[in-house]
């Protein structure tokens, strides 16, 4: 019987066991490429000739406060160019020449600007080259303290505190800048108080609820049990602003059982056998509330889900909304036609609005 030795003499073919050990690498085996690039560093600085005669250093200055001194004139005949051309409704010249003569007025207020501050760096300010290792986000003491000289050797170097003339023609022409753009969007917003637009209406007292958008007046006789309309007031249809005024004055109009009804005291000649009316703008952000449950009486607004009781003057059961939706007191006239009782009595639409 054979006797099997592992690492023996006697062992069998291909038993032996070979332990190996890894390579030790000896410390000075590195190897170091001898065709390795050496740092060639910055080149040699060029002075410019605004470095070496005073002459052009001063011409170069008076260019570039110059070029801040057209920044100002520019935006101050943006504002000018936008009171000397007004737009005219309907009329194109009037646009074309609003728009020519602003955007040229512009663009020579931004060129001003940009072209003399790029001049400025390339002629007047520090022109070698720099380069600056990475440290870590806080340095030292003595790190921080060099931080703070370099910025004082830039406003040296810049020549910003130095150079007067171009420090003020800078700043005024930023100063100045601004003021197309402020005049511009001041003028989107109404020349008269916003404020009474929102809070009326066209309803007013006596004028018939018309079908939307034919603009066919209801009567009460028309409005069935659990039947709902999308009103209008009449004569909306022919407004120039028509959109505008709708959007304040939609309503919707239902006609529910007279039981069924929670009036409030004060309201109780605000319907008339069932039949009332309520805003259609949603107090939430104003979007139109068009979804009526016949069954449980309750309008929904699509947008955010507001959901208004009617059987309780609607108010908010549900949703974002805060406030009920203004109603619109209604009766008849002599004809059996509905008519409103006044205008809203309180103001339409987002919670937002009673904030102006």
């Amino acid at each position: 019987m054979a006797q099997h030795d592992d690492g023996g003499e006697n062992a069998a073919a291909g038993s032996a066991v070979v332990k190996s050990e890894p390579n030790q690498a000896s410390p000075g085996t590195a190897v170091i490429a001898s065709d390795a690039f050496e740092n060639p560093g910055l080149p040699p600085h060029r002075l410019r000739i605004t470095d070496v005669d005073p002459k052009k250093d001063r011409t170069a200055e008076r260019r570039v406060y110059t070029l801040f001194y057209v920044s100002v004139v520019g935006s101050i005949l943006a504002v000018a160019s936008y009171v000397a051309f007004p737009i005219t409704p309907g009329d194109t010249t009037s646009v074309r020449l609003n728009t020519l003569f602003l955007g040229l007025a512009i663009a020579l207020g931004l060129l001003g600007i940009g072209i003399g501050a790029i001049y400025w760096s390339k002629n007047l300010m520090r022109g070698d080259e720099l380069s600056e290792d990475r440290h870590l986000t806080r340095g030292s003491e003595a790190t921080r303290s060099r931080a703070v000289e370099i910025f004082k050797e830039g406003n040296q170097e810049s020549g910003f505190g130095r150079r007067t003339l171009i420090r003020n023609s800078l700043i005024g022409a930023l100063v100045a800048f601004p003021l197309p753009g402020i005049v511009l969007f001041r003028d989107l917003a109404p020349a008269a108080d916003p404020v009474p637009q929102l809070e009326h209406t066209m309803w007013a007292k006596g004028m018939r609820l018309t079908q939307d958008p034919s603009g066919t007046p209801i009567k009460a006789a028309d409005v069935t049990l659990g039947s709902v309309f999308h009103v209008i007031p009449q004569g909306l249809n022919n407004k120039e602003d028509r959109l505008e005024e709708k959007a304040k004055a939609a309503v919707l109009l239902m006609r529910l059982k007279p039981e069924d009804l929670h009036v409030s005291a004060g309201r109780e000649t605000w319907n008339y056998n069932g039949i009332v009316a309520y805003s259609k703008i949603c107090t939430h952000v104003g979007c139109p509330v068009a979804l009526y449950e016949q069954q449980t009486h309750h309008l929904l607004c699509p947008c955010h889900s507001s959901t208004f009781d009617v059987t309780n003057e609607c108010e908010v059961i549900f949703g974002p909304a805060k406030r009920p939706l203004p109603q619109l007191p209604i009766a008849i006239d002599s004809e059996g036609y509905l008519v409103a009782q006044s205008d809203f009595h309180e103001p339409v639409g987002p919670s937002f609005w009673e904030r102006s």
